[in-house]
């Protein structure tokens, strides 16, 4: 379960950048600055992925652990439909509403044009199969199919890789650099789409997983657990991508350089913690199950598991960035005094790794057993009462090294409280 979800997360963080890369080759800042306008809204995209998908799966598996396969059924295809009607209506928002949204976002006189062109393929365009394809990735693992989850998100991934340049520097005329980008990522979300429709007709008329509305609708009980479950994940999803918006905002008061550095880091550091998230995401399904079913005994041999190897991992991640702080940094930039600081940057934030881990491996817990209020007031609180709040504390006490701090300090307070409302809840389970 956990190897497909890692390496599938790790494609993903890899095709995260790929657009950003080759737009730099061009030498274009406003093509470069374009893109990254648009990262916030397509983030958005995930987040609502995340409320059908994560809240659907939780429970289909929860489901199937009480040998409840025909109410399973009708939740796969409530949550699938669910996801392309959000999809879907966030997709026409964005296209009635583009010139308003993008000057809320800063575009200006020289970057309107690049980001319009990108907005219209990534999330115009491509919004429904970007969507759907995460959430059929989900659901898909929610049953055991974790092999087939990972390989479609893979090869939209590697897909968008190999088609940037070929659209980018081949098949578009010079200028259009950005458009191309934006063609070739909505045509492998397409693809990545297609492949997981394949894969369930291939499964047959009797799997769980189905478009079939001739199913009928779920229990309001199941409605209210697939909500219940996926609000708060997209709820932290969207937090999580503010708290890096506001550190970025924070770190311009002092410099180019400081804002390029931890720009790196930002990056840098995603490794080791999307290993995480695809250890959860391979854990999550069989702790639902076994919860479910009262196999007590091999859902806390799953969590003991999981969390070990989340942590070694996180571990050595750590004694790896410490070593090799430089070696990593310079894999994204040359500059003397950049690349110094972003080593130093890095030797900090890192310490976090296993930290962060915790924070959100309880949260993944949670959602498993379907308690979606714990989730959600672990992922608010971690996000809204420390993380932000601490930004702006130990930015004001310590300035720019009080920033790179700030995650250590935040998610030390936030694994001790993860820990003790866990051990609070645990006795009955």
């Amino acid at each position: 379960m956990v190897v497909p979800a890692v390496t599938s997360q790790l494609i993903v963080l890899i095709y995260n950048m790929a657009d950003t890369f080759y737009v730099g080759q061009t030498d274009n800042p406003y093509m470069v600055a374009s893109t990254s306008l648009i990262l916030p809204i397509f983030n958005i995209t995930l987040c609502l992925a995340g409320l059908a998908g994560i809240g659907g799966g939780a429970l289909i598996s929860r489901l199937l652990g009480q040998g409840r396969e025909e109410e399973a059924r009708r939740a796969a295809a409530f949550s699938l439909y669910l996801g392309g009607l959000i999809a879907a209506l966030f997709a026409l928002g964005m296209g009635l509403f583009m010139e308003p949204i993008l000057g809320v976002l800063g575009a200006g006189e020289n970057t309107y044009a690049y980001a319009r062109q990108y907005a219209l393929c990534v999330i115009v365009v491509g919004g429904v199969p970007t969507v759907l394809s995460n959430v059929l990735a989900n659901l898909l693992r929610s049953i055991g199919r974790s092999r087939e989850a990972g390989l479609g998100i893979i090869l939209g991934g590697l897909l968008n890789i190999a088609l940037d340049p070929l659209f980018m520097f081949v098949l578009m005329p010079k200028g259009q650099e950005v458009l191309g980008a934006g063609i070739a990522t909505c045509l492998s979300n397409c693809v990545a789409c297609l492949f997981f429709v394949v894969v369930l007709l291939r499964m047959g008329k009797g799997a769980v997983i189905t478009f079939n509305p001739g199913v009928g609708l779920p229990e309001r009980a199941s409605v209210v657990a697939v909500f219940a479950v996926g609000v708060p994940s997209a709820i932290a999803t969207f937090l999580f991508d503010m708290d890096y918006v506001i550190l970025d905002k924070l770190m311009v008061s002092y410099g180019d350089l400081a804002l390029a550095a931890v720009g790196i880091v930002l990056k840098v550091e995603r490794f080791p913690l999307n290993v995480g998230i695809g250890i959860c995401q391979g854990m999550l399904p069989l702790v639902a199950y076994n919860y479910a079913a009262g196999n007590k005994q091999r859902m806390e041999d799953t969590i003991r598991l999981a969390r070990t190897l989340g942590l070694v991992i996180a571990g050595v991640s750590v004694a790896l960035y410490e070593i090799c702080a430089v070696q990593f940094t310079r894999l994204f930039i040359s500059d003397a005094q950049t690349l110094e600081m972003a080593a130093q940057f890095l030797r900090i934030r890192v310490l976090a790794t296993p930290l962060m881990f915790l924070s959100f491996f309880t949260v993944y817990l949670f959602q498993s057993f379907g308690k979606g209020r714990f989730s959600l007031f672990l992922g608010v609180t971690r996000w809204l009462v420390f993380n932000i709040p601490m930004l702006f504390l130990l930015n004001r006490l310590f300035g720019m090294y009080g920033l790179v701090w700030s995650q250590a300090a935040a998610d030390t307070l936030t694994v001790i409280l993860s820990f003790v409302i866990y051990h609070k809840f645990k006795p009955r389970l």
